[in-house]
């Protein structure tokens, strides 16, 4: 049986069904970070403690991924992401409900978990079914759908928490996510590639153990780490900056800053085909450098140049994750759904440590604590990309 080609019918539905995937999941995911503000005033939280509501799901999204993505290997690649997608769309309407913030909380942790069955497999299944001439497009299109997906939810709860209530807004989250979920099922093809495996965990340990021997997958599994600790910490923290004077900006606006999510929509897809054109590691180091001096532009005082800084560390940002978790799948020999839930493990680990952390720096030094500590993720990253393009290099000359 062939593999899926850019330019045919499969390809679209293909392309569709995980935009509507990474949309539903990343809408899910974040739609707490414009509401931080909102949960500090309305439960009498710090800034630290309302990212929890963010830091907690990632966290247990982290660990779930090696679960689940092992599972997949099992239990098969759609049906797992078609359920996961569904749980978390019932269980966000849940949460709209929620007497405090401490069942939040729960609420949140349990959606980390289910959360995990889609971008835990997602990744292995392009890698399976699309031929590797196309894997960087299709990567790009996943990408762009997580990054609308992003931008939607951040929207849609900041603009309906204005009009009404964050409770409201979150509702609506879930019900788009319903929708989302029953596109996905409709319009992606089986499996014809994935060959089942009996569930043995010994196996599997000694699977996993291996992802670690492989020194440019480590390398990967850190710049995912790094890439979504920095994305993490700015966007938790620019809300507090942006509703305080001199700015003043109302929810809504706060919430339509995120539109600039538009720019990874295009960078993720532009760098994925360019990366396949040009090579991973030069595009990398390019996406890279893009995404720091984004960071440091948002220490201007002036709006414009601040919101231009934002668009700029988007554009970074989800331009080098498209390359990074396409590479992967290249890179990863054998158990690929294995080395994609391990890179996803530390992606979102970085979410989990970076964004808490990027608390601390925010009531210690202000923004220009949060960007220091995001220009020192990066500065780490550089080198890292410089490392794996000279393992690259000796891999292509042996």
């Amino acid at each position: 049986m062939g593999y899926i080609q850019h330019g045919t019918s499969a390809f679209r539905k293909t392309s569709l069904a995980l935009f509507a995937g990474g949309f539903n999941t990343f809408a899910i995911l974040y739609y707490t970070q414009p509401l931080m503000p909102e949960f500090s005033k309305e439960f009498g939280i710090s800034p630290v403690t309302a990212s929890l509501s963010l830091s907690l799901t990632t966290l247990v999204l982290a660990f779930s991924m090696i679960i689940v993505g092992s599972l997949s290997e099992s239990w098969g690649r759609k049906p797992v992401m078609t359920v996961a997608m569904i749980a978390a769309s019932v269980l966000t309407l849940a949460t709209a409900w929620v007497p405090n913030f401490h069942m939040l909380l729960i609420f949140r942790i349990i959606l980390g978990a289910v959360l995990a069955g889609l971008p835990a497999i997602a990744m292995a299944y392009l890698g399976e079914e699309i031929a590797p001439s196309s894997l960087g497009a299709v990567m790009g299109l996943y990408i762009s759908g997580n990054s609308i997906g992003g931008m939607g939810g951040r929207v849609i709860t900041g603009a309906l928490t204005d009009l009404w209530n964050w409770r409201i807004a979150v509702a609506a989250i879930g019900l788009l996510g319903l929708i989302f979920s029953f596109v996905f099922l409709a319009l992606l093809p089986p499996s014809r590639h994935f060959e089942a495996r009996p569930l043995r965990f010994k196996p599997l340990l000694r699977s996993l153990g291996s992802q670690f021997r492989d020194p440019g997958l480590l390398i990967l599994y850190a710049l995912g780490f790094l890439l979504m600790g920095s994305f993490v910490s700015l966007y938790n923290y620019i809300g507090y900056q942006l509703i305080a004077p001199p700015y003043s900006l109302s929810q809504t606006l706060v919430g339509f800053i995120f539109i600039v999510y538009i720019a990874g929509t295009f960078s993720s897809t532009w760098m994925g085909k360019m990366a396949d054109a040009h090579g991973r590691p030069l595009m990398l180091r390019i996406g890279l450098a893009i995404f720091l001096s984004g960071a440091l532009l948002t220490l201007s005082p002036v709006l414009a140049v601040k919101i231009a800084g934002i668009i700029i560390f988007t554009f970074g940002f989800f331009g080098s994750h498209s390359i990074a978790s396409s590479w992967i799948g290249i890179r990863a020999k054998h158990e690929k759904a294995q080395a994609s839930s391990l890179y996803l493990f530390f992606y979102y680990g970085g979410s989990s440590v970076g964004g808490t952390l990027g608390g601390t720096f925010w009531g210690a030094y202000g923004w220009r604590g949060v960007v220091g500590m995001i220009a020192g993720f990066l500065a780490a990253a550089l080198l890292l990309s410089t490392l794996l393009a000279k393992l690259q290099r000796r891999h292509a000359a042996a």
